[in-house]
């Protein structure tokens, strides 16, 4: 990657992690819920986090944790980075993978706990990495920009994306419109 282009920037990070963190906070609640409904129906005893902060925020980064890395380690983005259109890559550009996902998702809140300086590298750094991303190598790069994400789209939307003879035959499709 070479192009700053290519690099997610502050806004564009900041409103998917708005949207992930409004529904992290939900689906927690809706669960949390669910369990206490269920534990009364079944027992007939009530169950609430709000008695027992530990167990609740225990809980809360137990489910964090599992949101983030797990959607970074599969797709390499959340449901709010898919929104936004931005994706978590190594910092070659390559799928970020579990030990990477893993790695930044525990980073995080060292940016945080730095009273946010780990941000600065969003603004600052010429491929715009915080502190986490730096951390665990990896980049947060617009969809557009990247390869893959592309010839998903050309399957779905192929009026989107220019044909070429090579790409039409490479792609074994004779009935492909060529432009």
């Amino acid at each position: 990657m070479t192009s700053a282009s290519r690099y997610a920037g502050a806004v564009s990070r900041l409103a998917a992690y708005v949207v992930d963190v409004v529904l992290v906070s939900g689906i927690f609640s809706a669960g949390a819920a669910a369990v206490a409904f269920l534990t009364r129906v079944v027992t007939g005893r009530h169950l609430g986090l709000d008695g027992d902060r530990d167990v609740a925020g225990v809980a809360l980064a137990v489910w964090w944790f599992l949101y983030f890395s797990l959607s970074w380690a599969t797709t390499g983005m959340t449901p709010g980075m898919a929104l936004l259109g931005v994706r978590v890559v190594r910092a070659d550009g390559s799928p970020a993978g579990a030990r990477h996902a893993v790695l930044r998702t525990l980073a995080f809140p060292l940016s945080v706990a730095l009273f946010g300086l780990g941000f600065l590298g969003i603004l600052f750094h010429t491929q715009r990495r915080a502190l986490h991303d730096l951390i665990a190598s990896t980049a947060v790069i617009y969809l557009l920009h990247q390869d893959q994400a592309t010839r998903r789209r050309t399957d779905l939307m192929p009026h989107l994306v220019r044909t070429t003879p090579a790409r039409a035959r490479d792609a074994g499709r004779a009935d492909e419109q060529i432009t």
